[in-house]
């Protein structure tokens, strides 16, 4: 009877540690995400991005998959943009690649 006791004690252990690890995997590579996103996102310059959205502008239908180049999406290409619109030096430049890629 002590036997089996300590049989299941050891089973629910080993499913407690291994639920645990999946976990703990699951929120690194969730972290490590989210982590290469706002990298690939910071390093964007406001000439890719201007070239990006007149990438966008000619082919709405492939939005997420130009943004996926840049490792962006939706959400942080809008980011982008506000900090572009928020230099002039920056803004310009932004403006200056669009106007080119989408000629």
């Amino acid at each position: 009877m002590r036997n089996n006791a300590l049989t299941i004690s050891f089973i629910v252990l080993l499913a407690l540690a291994s639920g645990c690890n999946q976990q703990k995997d699951k929120a690194q590579a969730e972290s490590g995400t989210a982590q290469v996103t706002a990298q690939a996102a910071v390093s964007v310059t406001p000439e890719q991005l201007g070239e990006l959205g007149a990438r966008i502008r000619k082919t709405p239908d492939r939005a997420d998959q130009l943004l996926g180049e840049y490792g962006l999406n939706e959400k942080t290409f809008e980011s982008e943009i506000r900090k572009v619109t928020e230099d002039p030096e920056a803004s310009r430049r932004y403006a200056a690649a669009y106007k080119k890629a989408s000629a």
